[in-house]
């Protein structure tokens, strides 16, 4: 069997699919390597990975990259890890911190301010620590696990998924699994059968991370009724029209 190499989001919301592939009967015939979000995109665009879990907005400059799986990290309403964090409300930030491990929230924080909240902020590119410079109206876009300790620090928390399906009506989808070359149709199959595989097996891939998850009290309730994980046709009418949006 061919060997593929493949980027896998390095955060909590992708360890049941980590988990699948791990005790697939394809394992050995992979090469996984974790990234946070925009990395993944990076190494598909440049072909260092066969496939990847990657932001969807990747999808607006690649239209030749194809999904190829019914699964996907999807949200339908709060998603508790892609959110705006402020001291002061929506109508008052003035400048916003753009979370450079991000692209697909960065692009629908964009259409939020653009569409929903109808303000328009200047947006900074940001590094490592970045966080520390939301005051006054200084807001900040955090994404990933750093979310959740960040839930705490600040008066006002902006859960982007949740404003994204008031503004909609529609679910929202983070990332899919996407490759940049045609994949045979039995390593799809026995592949969508790994992921299918982890996300029915929640408990157990969490068992199997315990020592790498930093919020062990969350991580159920997150999974189970926080990520959506199922690329049905509501996400994808969701999708398109966040790819549609994106200027």
């Amino acid at each position: 069997m061919v060997n593929y190499k493949i980027s896998v989001i390095s955060y909590l919301n992708s360890i049941p699919f980590v988990y699948g592939l791990n005790v697939s009967s394809i394992s050995k015939s992979l090469n996984v390597q974790l990234d946070y979000p925009s990395v993944c995109a990076d190494k598909l665009i440049n072909n260092v990975v066969d496939i990847g879990l990657v932001p969807v907005v990747v999808l607006k400059d690649y239209p030749s990259f194809k999904i190829i799986s019914e699964y996907c990290i999807g949200a339908n309403g709060d998603v508790d890890t892609v959110c705006l964090f402020s001291n002061v409300p929506i109508q008052d930030v003035q400048k916003i911190y753009l979370d450079y491990q991000s692209r697909t929230s960065v692009e629908l924080l964009k259409i939020l301010c653009r569409e929903h909240w109808k303000i328009n902020p200047l947006f900074k590119q940001s590094k490592i620590g970045f966080e520390n410079k939301i005051n006054k109206n200084t807001a900040a876009l955090i994404i990933g696990d750093r979310a959740f300790h960040a839930i705490h620090k600040y008066e006002f928390v902006y859960d982007l998924s949740k404003y994204w399906t008031k503004m909609t009506g529609l679910p929202f989808v983070f990332a899919c699994w996407i490759s940049n070359k045609e994949i045979s149709k039995g390593f799809l199959l026995e592949f969508n059968n790994s992921l299918k595989r982890g996300i029915s097996n929640i408990q157990e891939s969490l068992k199997n991370e315990y020592e790498n998850i930093q919020l062990k009290n969350n991580a159920d309730d997150y999974l189970n009724n926080k990520i959506s994980y199922i690329l049905d046709d509501e996400k994808r009418k969701g999708m398109n029209l966040f790819i549609s949006k994106i200027k």
